[in-house]
């Protein structure tokens, strides 16, 4: 049996705009499940400079599942872009030092929404945002050019700016039994053996 090696940077022969996501990344706070791609027009260490206001001492992460597609342009805001919002001005003195520095907000003042998790087996188009803490479930499909800024349920196609339901893959009882299935976390080997099943129409 020959399987596609997780370990790759680059899994296709010649093509070097596509790797396998998880063995570009340095950042200990971004997360990626096996043989999730990215592709990149330029260059795909591009990646985590589309990871926006990432900061360690916010400490937010960014996980993402097995198995998920991502194209170019992707950008994910994290929760360091939140300024604090309950005062005259939101205008953040603190981080320019010197006698500004005396107002530095607590970590527990700042909006937080928590870590920004993508499911497994999703599939997010062209240039799409997604906002800080946004949860988007195994299955779902997420539009080119979409801004995320609600969580998108499991198996859900979502577009538009901001992103709205468009419609969802199949019915909520398929839904169901597919996500009891969970394919992406088989044996690689039962993957492999079973692709015409996970690739062909499930009616």
């Amino acid at each position: 049996m020959q399987i596609p090696n997780k370990d790759e940077k680059f899994p296709i022969v010649n093509h070097r705009t596509l790797c396998f996501l998880k063995n570009i990344i340095k950042n200990p706070n971004i997360i990626v499940g096996e043989y999730t791609y990215y592709d990149d027009y330029e260059n795909v260490e591009n990646f985590e400079k589309n990871v926006k206001y990432h900061y360690d001492f916010i400490g937010d992460k960014l996980i993402i599942g097995k198995f998920c597609m991502i194209a170019s342009g992707i950008t994910f805001i994290m929760n360091g872009a939140n300024h604090k919002m309950d005062g005259i001005t939101t205008y953040p003195f603190n981080i320019f030092g010197k006698d500004w520095k005396r107002i530095e907000p607590e970590i527990e003042e700042l909006p937080y929404k928590g870590d920004t998790v993508i499911g497994n087996d999703v599939w997010i188009g062209a240039n799409v945002t997604i906002m800080p803490g946004i949860k988007i479930g195994d299955g779902a499909i997420i539009a080119t050019n979409a801004t995320v800024t609600k969580d998108v349920e499991p198996y859900a196609i979502v577009g538009g700016n901001p992103a709205t339901l468009l419609r969802k893959r199949f019915p909520e009882q398929e839904i169901e039994r597919l996500l009891d299935l969970q394919w992406w976390n088989w044996e690689i080997e039962k993957i492999t053996e079973n692709l015409e099943y996970l690739t062909g129409k499930i009616f």
